[in-house]
Protein backbone atom coordinates (compact mmCIF):
# COMPACT_ATOMS: atom_id res chain seq x y z
CA UNK A 1 0.00 0.00 0.00
CA UNK A 2 1.57 3.26 -1.11
CA UNK A 3 0.96 6.05 0.45
CA UNK A 4 0.97 9.18 -1.73
CA UNK A 5 1.28 12.80 -0.93
CA UNK A 6 -2.05 13.90 -2.11
CA UNK A 7 -3.80 11.07 -0.08
CA UNK A 8 -7.11 12.33 1.46
CA UNK A 9 -8.41 8.94 2.80
CA UNK A 10 -8.92 11.24 6.23
CA UNK A 11 -11.21 13.83 4.95
CA UNK A 12 -14.47 11.44 4.33
CA UNK A 13 -14.36 11.19 7.88
CA UNK A 14 -14.71 15.10 9.15
CA UNK A 15 -15.84 15.66 12.51
CA UNK A 16 -18.31 18.39 13.59
CA UNK A 17 -15.07 20.73 14.18
CA UNK A 18 -13.68 20.21 10.67
CA UNK A 19 -17.22 20.87 8.84
CA UNK A 20 -16.81 24.36 10.67
CA UNK A 21 -13.63 24.81 9.62
CA UNK A 22 -14.78 24.23 5.89
CA UNK A 23 -17.50 26.13 6.43
CA UNK A 24 -15.54 28.93 7.31
CA UNK A 25 -12.84 28.91 4.90
CA UNK A 26 -16.16 28.92 1.81
CA UNK A 27 -16.76 32.26 3.30
CA UNK A 28 -13.31 33.24 4.04
CA UNK A 29 -13.10 32.80 -0.12
CA UNK A 30 -15.95 34.86 -0.72
CA UNK A 31 -15.20 37.80 1.50
CA UNK A 32 -12.46 40.03 -0.17
CA UNK A 33 -10.53 41.03 2.97
CA UNK A 34 -8.99 37.57 3.21
CA UNK A 35 -7.74 37.95 -0.76
CA UNK A 36 -4.90 40.70 -0.53
CA UNK A 37 -4.60 40.84 -4.12
CA UNK A 38 -8.48 41.12 -4.92
CA UNK A 39 -8.49 44.13 -2.46
CA UNK A 40 -6.00 45.72 -3.82
CA UNK A 41 -7.42 45.46 -7.19
CA UNK A 42 -10.67 46.79 -5.76
CA UNK A 43 -9.73 49.46 -4.17
CA UNK A 44 -6.69 50.47 -5.98
CA UNK A 45 -4.81 51.33 -2.92
CA UNK A 46 -2.75 49.05 -0.78
CA UNK A 47 -4.95 47.45 2.15
CA UNK A 48 -4.66 48.49 5.47
CA UNK A 49 -2.40 46.73 7.87
CA UNK A 50 -5.33 45.74 9.90
CA UNK A 51 -6.48 43.48 7.04
CA UNK A 52 -3.46 41.44 7.52
CA UNK A 53 -5.30 39.54 10.82
CA UNK A 54 -8.18 38.86 8.61
CA UNK A 55 -5.57 37.79 5.80
CA UNK A 56 -4.02 35.36 8.08
CA UNK A 57 -6.97 33.88 9.40
CA UNK A 58 -7.67 31.75 6.58
CA UNK A 59 -4.58 30.23 6.00
CA UNK A 60 -5.30 28.75 9.85
CA UNK A 61 -8.24 26.99 8.78
CA UNK A 62 -6.96 25.55 5.67
CA UNK A 63 -3.61 24.33 7.69
CA UNK A 64 -5.99 22.30 9.92
CA UNK A 65 -7.37 20.01 6.93
CA UNK A 66 -3.62 19.47 5.38
CA UNK A 67 -4.57 21.82 2.56
CA UNK A 68 -0.51 23.07 2.94
CA UNK A 69 -0.21 24.43 -1.13
CA UNK A 70 -3.18 26.29 -0.75
CA UNK A 71 -1.84 27.68 2.57
CA UNK A 72 1.44 28.77 1.03
CA UNK A 73 0.02 30.76 -2.24
CA UNK A 74 -2.16 32.64 0.43
CA UNK A 75 1.09 33.37 3.11
CA UNK A 76 2.79 34.53 0.05
CA UNK A 77 0.28 36.68 -0.97
CA UNK A 78 0.44 38.56 2.41
CA UNK A 79 4.04 38.82 2.16
CA UNK A 80 3.60 40.67 -1.35
CA UNK A 81 1.18 43.13 -0.02
CA UNK A 82 2.58 43.54 3.23
CA UNK A 83 6.33 42.82 2.65
CA UNK A 84 7.69 45.03 6.13
CA UNK A 85 4.96 42.92 8.49
CA UNK A 86 6.66 39.40 9.84
CA UNK A 87 3.85 37.66 10.59
CA UNK A 88 3.44 35.71 7.16
CA UNK A 89 7.06 34.99 6.89
CA UNK A 90 6.91 33.31 10.55
CA UNK A 91 3.61 31.52 9.72
CA UNK A 92 5.18 30.25 5.68
CA UNK A 93 7.83 29.31 7.53
CA UNK A 94 6.48 27.10 10.26
CA UNK A 95 4.43 25.34 7.93
CA UNK A 96 7.44 24.47 5.09
CA UNK A 97 9.46 23.52 8.59
CA UNK A 98 6.74 20.96 9.26
CA UNK A 99 6.69 19.59 5.73
CA UNK A 100 8.54 16.40 5.27
CA UNK A 101 6.92 14.02 2.91
CA UNK A 102 9.72 12.99 1.14
CA UNK A 103 14.21 13.73 1.59
CA UNK A 104 14.08 16.20 -1.43
CA UNK A 105 10.76 18.48 -0.59
CA UNK A 106 12.34 18.82 3.09
CA UNK A 107 15.42 19.32 2.17
CA UNK A 108 13.94 22.59 -0.39
CA UNK A 109 11.08 23.27 2.31
CA UNK A 110 14.16 23.95 5.04
CA UNK A 111 16.00 25.96 2.90
CA UNK A 112 12.64 28.16 2.03
CA UNK A 113 12.18 28.26 5.97
CA UNK A 114 15.78 29.63 6.49
CA UNK A 115 15.18 32.37 3.95
CA UNK A 116 11.70 33.31 5.58
CA UNK A 117 12.96 33.74 9.30
CA UNK A 118 16.08 35.44 8.11
CA UNK A 119 13.81 37.78 5.78
CA UNK A 120 11.80 38.42 8.67
CA UNK A 121 14.78 38.92 11.85
CA UNK A 122 15.96 41.51 8.76
CA UNK A 123 12.98 43.30 8.72
CA UNK A 124 12.57 43.40 12.46
CA UNK A 125 14.83 42.07 14.94
CA UNK A 126 12.55 42.14 17.59
CA UNK A 127 10.54 39.78 16.06
CA UNK A 128 10.84 36.76 19.08
CA UNK A 129 8.08 34.08 17.07
CA UNK A 130 11.18 34.22 14.09
CA UNK A 131 14.28 34.06 16.34
CA UNK A 132 12.71 31.20 17.87
CA UNK A 133 11.00 29.18 14.94
CA UNK A 134 14.45 29.62 13.14
CA UNK A 135 16.25 28.59 16.44
CA UNK A 136 14.30 25.10 16.30
CA UNK A 137 13.93 24.80 13.04
CA UNK A 138 18.45 24.63 13.02
CA UNK A 139 17.80 22.28 16.27
CA UNK A 140 15.70 19.74 14.51
CA UNK A 141 18.79 19.70 11.50
CA UNK A 142 20.61 19.44 14.06
CA UNK A 143 22.65 22.53 13.98
CA UNK A 144 23.31 23.46 17.88
CA UNK A 145 25.77 25.92 17.39
CA UNK A 146 23.14 27.68 15.00
CA UNK A 147 20.00 27.05 17.01
CA UNK A 148 22.31 28.44 20.10
CA UNK A 149 23.76 31.41 18.25
CA UNK A 150 19.57 32.48 17.10
CA UNK A 151 18.13 31.98 20.56
CA UNK A 152 21.04 34.55 21.99
CA UNK A 153 20.47 36.80 19.32
CA UNK A 154 16.42 36.37 20.30
CA UNK A 155 17.51 37.36 23.89
CA UNK A 156 19.58 39.90 23.03
CA UNK A 157 17.27 42.09 21.08
CA UNK A 158 13.85 40.93 22.49
CA UNK A 159 14.76 40.63 26.23
CA UNK A 160 13.60 37.65 28.47
CA UNK A 161 11.35 34.92 27.19
CA UNK A 162 9.87 31.78 28.49
CA UNK A 163 10.19 30.01 25.33
CA UNK A 164 13.62 31.23 24.35
CA UNK A 165 15.22 29.98 27.65
CA UNK A 166 13.09 26.83 27.56
CA UNK A 167 14.44 25.76 23.69
CA UNK A 168 17.89 27.19 25.39
CA UNK A 169 17.80 25.12 27.92
CA UNK A 170 16.86 21.98 26.54
CA UNK A 171 19.56 22.74 23.33
CA UNK A 172 21.84 22.41 26.19
CA UNK A 173 20.63 18.85 27.28
CA UNK A 174 20.91 17.64 23.71
CA UNK A 175 24.09 18.88 23.33
CA UNK A 176 25.05 17.13 26.88
CA UNK A 177 26.11 20.47 28.48
CA UNK A 178 23.76 19.89 31.89
CA UNK A 179 24.87 21.75 34.15
CA UNK A 180 24.47 24.95 31.94
CA UNK A 181 21.17 23.78 31.24
CA UNK A 182 20.84 23.17 34.89
CA UNK A 183 21.92 26.92 35.27
CA UNK A 184 19.04 28.18 32.80
CA UNK A 185 16.20 26.16 34.38
CA UNK A 186 17.56 27.84 37.71
CA UNK A 187 17.66 31.40 36.72
CA UNK A 188 13.41 30.97 36.72
CA UNK A 189 13.83 28.50 39.93
CA UNK A 190 11.64 31.28 42.19
CA UNK A 191 8.87 31.61 39.05
CA UNK A 192 6.39 29.23 38.39
CA UNK A 193 7.42 28.65 34.45
CA UNK A 194 5.11 25.54 33.53
CA UNK A 195 7.45 24.87 30.58
CA UNK A 196 10.87 24.92 32.19
CA UNK A 197 9.72 23.11 35.22
CA UNK A 198 8.79 20.57 33.21
CA UNK A 199 11.58 20.69 31.36
CA UNK A 200 13.94 20.52 33.86
CA UNK A 201 12.24 17.34 35.88
CA UNK A 202 12.92 15.50 32.04
CA UNK A 203 16.38 16.32 32.33
CA UNK A 204 16.63 15.09 35.69
CA UNK A 205 14.89 12.12 34.52
CA UNK A 206 16.89 10.90 31.67
CA UNK A 207 20.19 11.99 34.27
CA UNK A 208 18.48 8.99 36.86
CA UNK A 209 18.15 11.72 39.46
CA UNK A 210 15.20 10.74 40.85
CA UNK A 211 14.59 12.68 43.46
CA UNK A 212 15.45 15.59 41.84
CA UNK A 213 13.02 14.76 39.17
CA UNK A 214 9.82 13.97 41.50
CA UNK A 215 10.83 17.45 43.15
CA UNK A 216 10.60 19.34 39.85
CA UNK A 217 7.49 17.38 39.01
CA UNK A 218 5.82 18.29 41.73
CA UNK A 219 6.55 21.62 41.45
CA UNK A 220 4.94 21.22 37.74
CA UNK A 221 1.40 19.84 39.10
CA UNK A 222 1.28 23.06 41.42
CA UNK A 223 2.13 25.86 38.99
CA UNK A 224 -0.88 23.99 36.70
CA UNK A 225 -2.90 21.36 38.58
CA UNK A 226 -4.58 20.36 35.14
CA UNK A 227 -1.78 19.75 32.99
CA UNK A 228 -2.03 16.78 31.63
CA UNK A 229 1.30 16.49 30.38
CA UNK A 230 3.14 16.74 33.88
CA UNK A 231 1.03 14.02 35.16
CA UNK A 232 1.52 11.98 32.26
CA UNK A 233 5.38 12.45 32.29
CA UNK A 234 5.60 12.24 36.30
CA UNK A 235 3.20 8.49 36.01
CA UNK A 236 5.09 6.81 33.34
CA UNK A 237 8.48 8.09 34.56
CA UNK A 238 7.10 6.36 38.25
CA UNK A 239 5.89 3.52 36.18
CA UNK A 240 9.06 2.49 34.38
CA UNK A 241 11.17 2.75 38.05
CA UNK A 242 8.86 -0.01 39.49
CA UNK A 243 6.82 2.68 41.13
CA UNK A 244 3.47 0.60 39.46
CA UNK A 245 0.88 1.81 41.74
CA UNK A 246 2.28 5.28 42.12
CA UNK A 247 2.44 5.84 38.40
CA UNK A 248 -1.26 4.28 38.01
CA UNK A 249 -2.45 6.66 40.86
CA UNK A 250 -0.62 9.92 39.44
CA UNK A 251 -2.09 8.90 35.99
CA UNK A 252 -5.79 8.24 37.43
CA UNK A 253 -5.72 12.02 38.69
CA UNK A 254 -4.23 13.32 35.64
CA UNK A 255 -7.42 12.14 33.98
CA UNK A 256 -9.38 12.91 36.51
CA UNK A 257 -8.77 16.31 36.18
CA UNK A 258 -8.50 16.26 32.30
CA UNK A 259 -11.43 13.95 31.51
CA UNK A 260 -11.75 14.92 27.90
CA UNK A 261 -8.31 13.99 26.82
CA UNK A 262 -7.46 10.20 25.61
CA UNK A 263 -3.49 10.25 26.27
CA UNK A 264 -3.74 9.43 30.07
CA UNK A 265 -6.11 6.79 29.35
CA UNK A 266 -3.97 5.64 26.62
CA UNK A 267 -0.64 5.29 29.05
CA UNK A 268 -2.68 4.11 31.35
CA UNK A 269 -4.10 1.41 29.16
CA UNK A 270 -0.98 0.20 28.30
CA UNK A 271 -0.18 0.23 32.25
CA UNK A 272 -2.46 -2.17 32.75
CA UNK A 273 -1.55 -4.37 29.57
CA UNK A 274 1.97 -4.87 31.25
CA UNK A 275 0.46 -5.56 34.66
CA UNK A 276 -2.55 -6.30 34.91
CA UNK A 277 -5.01 -7.91 31.98
CA UNK A 278 -5.59 -7.36 28.45
CA UNK A 279 -9.38 -7.27 28.95
CA UNK A 280 -9.06 -4.31 31.30
CA UNK A 281 -6.62 -2.14 29.08
CA UNK A 282 -9.22 -3.11 25.83
CA UNK A 283 -11.82 -1.26 28.13
CA UNK A 284 -9.47 1.82 28.79
CA UNK A 285 -8.21 1.83 25.04
CA UNK A 286 -12.17 2.02 23.70
CA UNK A 287 -12.69 4.85 26.46
CA UNK A 288 -10.05 6.35 24.81
CA UNK A 289 -11.08 6.05 21.35
CA UNK A 290 -14.30 6.81 22.19
CA UNK A 291 -12.83 10.75 24.08
CA UNK A 292 -11.40 11.01 20.65
CA UNK A 293 -11.94 9.54 18.13
CA UNK A 294 -8.95 11.05 15.71
CA UNK A 295 -6.54 10.56 18.19
CA UNK A 296 -4.04 8.29 15.94
CA UNK A 297 -1.95 7.26 18.60
CA UNK A 298 -4.39 5.53 20.75
CA UNK A 299 -5.87 3.32 17.75
CA UNK A 300 -1.81 2.24 16.98
CA UNK A 301 -1.12 1.60 20.48
CA UNK A 302 -3.96 -0.71 21.10
CA UNK A 303 -3.31 -2.14 17.76
CA UNK A 304 0.03 -3.17 19.22
CA UNK A 305 -1.40 -4.69 21.81
CA UNK A 306 -3.83 -6.78 19.90
CA UNK A 307 -0.75 -8.02 17.87
CA UNK A 308 1.08 -9.18 20.80
CA UNK A 309 -1.89 -11.23 22.00
CA UNK A 310 -2.04 -12.72 19.02
CA UNK A 311 -4.88 -11.09 17.73
CA UNK A 312 -3.67 -10.28 14.41
CA UNK A 313 -6.61 -9.61 12.05
CA UNK A 314 -7.95 -7.30 15.06
CA UNK A 315 -4.38 -5.40 15.36
CA UNK A 316 -4.72 -4.99 10.94
CA UNK A 317 -8.06 -3.42 11.36
CA UNK A 318 -6.68 -0.88 14.62
CA UNK A 319 -3.84 0.19 12.10
CA UNK A 320 -6.26 0.47 9.31
CA UNK A 321 -8.28 2.81 11.61
CA UNK A 322 -5.34 4.88 12.42
CA UNK A 323 -4.53 5.26 9.01
CA UNK A 324 -7.85 5.96 7.57
CA UNK A 325 -7.83 9.30 10.01
CA UNK A 326 -4.61 10.75 8.28
CA UNK A 327 -2.33 9.23 6.65
CA UNK A 328 0.09 12.13 6.06
CA UNK A 329 0.87 12.71 10.06
CA UNK A 330 4.17 11.80 11.90
CA UNK A 331 1.78 8.96 13.56
CA UNK A 332 0.42 7.39 10.63
CA UNK A 333 4.06 7.06 9.40
CA UNK A 334 4.74 5.36 12.77
CA UNK A 335 1.76 3.11 12.27
CA UNK A 336 2.97 2.01 9.03
CA UNK A 337 6.59 1.08 10.35
CA UNK A 338 4.25 -0.97 13.40
CA UNK A 339 2.36 -2.67 10.58
CA UNK A 340 5.58 -3.41 8.60
CA UNK A 341 6.93 -5.11 11.51
CA UNK A 342 3.76 -7.00 12.11
CA UNK A 343 3.66 -8.45 8.41
CA UNK A 344 7.23 -9.38 8.55
CA UNK A 345 7.05 -11.48 11.88
CA UNK A 346 3.89 -13.35 10.26
CA UNK A 347 6.21 -14.04 6.90
CA UNK A 348 4.28 -11.32 4.57
CA UNK A 349 7.48 -10.58 3.12
CA UNK A 350 6.27 -8.35 0.11
CA UNK A 351 3.65 -6.04 2.31
CA UNK A 352 6.34 -5.78 4.94
CA UNK A 353 8.45 -3.57 2.12
CA UNK A 354 5.87 -1.87 1.07
CA UNK A 355 4.59 -0.56 4.42
CA UNK A 356 8.48 0.16 5.35
CA UNK A 357 8.66 2.23 1.58
CA UNK A 358 5.00 3.79 2.61
CA UNK A 359 6.51 5.01 6.33
CA UNK A 360 9.33 6.98 4.54
CA UNK A 361 7.39 8.35 2.09
CA UNK A 362 5.20 9.67 5.22
CA UNK A 363 8.29 10.54 6.92
CA UNK A 364 11.54 10.55 5.12
CA UNK A 365 13.44 11.56 8.75
CA UNK A 366 12.66 8.96 10.73
CA UNK A 367 15.97 7.09 11.48
CA UNK A 368 14.04 4.08 13.28
CA UNK A 369 12.27 3.15 10.37
CA UNK A 370 15.32 3.73 7.94
CA UNK A 371 17.06 1.11 10.20
CA UNK A 372 13.89 -0.86 10.43
CA UNK A 373 14.03 -1.86 7.55
CA UNK A 374 17.87 -2.31 6.82
CA UNK A 375 17.39 -5.22 9.66
CA UNK A 376 14.59 -6.62 7.45
CA UNK A 377 16.71 -7.22 4.34
CA UNK A 378 19.84 -8.26 6.14
CA UNK A 379 17.64 -11.07 7.73
CA UNK A 380 16.51 -12.14 4.29
CA UNK A 381 19.99 -12.36 3.06
CA UNK A 382 19.57 -9.12 0.80
CA UNK A 383 23.17 -7.27 2.52
CA UNK A 384 23.62 -5.12 -0.70
CA UNK A 385 20.07 -3.98 -0.59
CA UNK A 386 20.60 -3.37 2.90
CA UNK A 387 23.41 -0.91 2.24
CA UNK A 388 21.68 1.10 -0.41
CA UNK A 389 18.89 1.77 2.13
CA UNK A 390 21.44 2.54 4.35
CA UNK A 391 22.90 5.13 2.53
CA UNK A 392 19.87 6.29 1.00
CA UNK A 393 19.63 7.53 5.01
CA UNK A 394 22.61 8.98 5.68
CA UNK A 395 22.34 11.22 1.90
Amino acid sequence: MEVSEEDGSGDDELSSSTIIDVGLSEFARKMPIFEPERMELSSGEKPLVVNLDLALYRPKVLVRSFWYNEVEKLLQKCINTWPEDGRPYVALGKILSQQSKTLKRAIRNVRRARELFDATTVADKRHIAAWHGWAVLELKQGNIKKARNLLGKGLKYCGGNEYIYQTLALLEVKATCYEQARYLFNLFSCIPLLLLVQAWAQLEMQQENNRTARQRFEKAVQASPKNRFAWHVWGVFEANRGNIDLGRKLLKIGHAVNARDPILLQSLALLEYKYSTANYARVLFKRASELDPRHQPVWIAWGWMEWKEGNISTARELYQKALSINSTTESAAQCLQAWGVLEQRVGNLLAARRLFRSSLNTNSQSYATWMTWVSFEEDQGNFVRAEEIRNLCLQ
